[in-house]
């Protein structure tokens, strides 16, 4: 498994657009089994290579940025490419109602800080991604967080064993849910840990 998103890794542009409809339909059959939500408002959209990769294709395609903007789409998006030891997780509030969106997201400022993987009892503290802070001054939480899941050795070969049990939770002071991973999503994201 690819840890890095490369220029190689890249396909010219007018390829992508006439394939774009093929890779969103990969995408989003491989994005099935790396989505989990957490109580009402909260979902969890684990991470990889092949996304990453989609979404680069989908910011070039989109701006138009032509070669100049690789390598700032290069630099954004791979810090979200598991690195063979952790998940990684987009954290999205989806909330379609703005007034209830914003009520909510002033109350759950630090909710990046309290997300936990917990594989067969042992706890995996979420570590935020460090691109920026995405809580602001005054507490209200951005909708979209990034967290990563470190891991040990032990806790790799653990989440590779079918059937072990792995929970994902939010532990802030308004929203205390957690969800356990289906077998499917837990076989799923093994695939990215080495």
């Amino acid at each position: 498994m690819k840890h890095q998103i490369s220029r190689e890794d890249l396909i010219p542009l007018d390829q992508y657009a006439r394939e774009r409809r093929d890779h969103a339909r990969r995408i989003a059959e491989l994005k099935k089994n790396r989505r989990v939500s957490i109580g009402p408002d909260a979902t969890f959209y684990f991470e990889s290579f092949e996304t990453m990769w989609f979404q680069i294709h989908e910011m070039l395609h989109i701006e138009k940025g032509g070669e100049e903007q690789v390598a700032g789409e290069l630099e954004a998006y791979n810090p979200l490419v598991p690195n063979g030891r952790e998940l990684v997780a987009t954290m999205m509030i989806e909330i379609p109602d703005p007034d209830r969106r914003a009520a909510v997201l002033a109350r759950l400022g630090g909710i990046e800080e309290t997300a936990t993987l917990t594989i067969d009892g042992e706890a995996i503290e979420g570590v935020p991604e460090e691109d920026a802070d995405r809580t602001n001054a005054a507490g209200k939480a951005s909708s979209v967080q990034f967290i990563h899941f470190p891991f040990t050795d032990a806790q790799v070969a653990a989440f590779h064993r079918p059937g072990t049990d792995v929970v994902l939770a939010l532990s802030h002071t308004d929203y205390r849910h957690m969800a356990g991973l289906p077998e499917d999503v837990r076989a799923a994201l093994a695939v990215d840990l080495d």
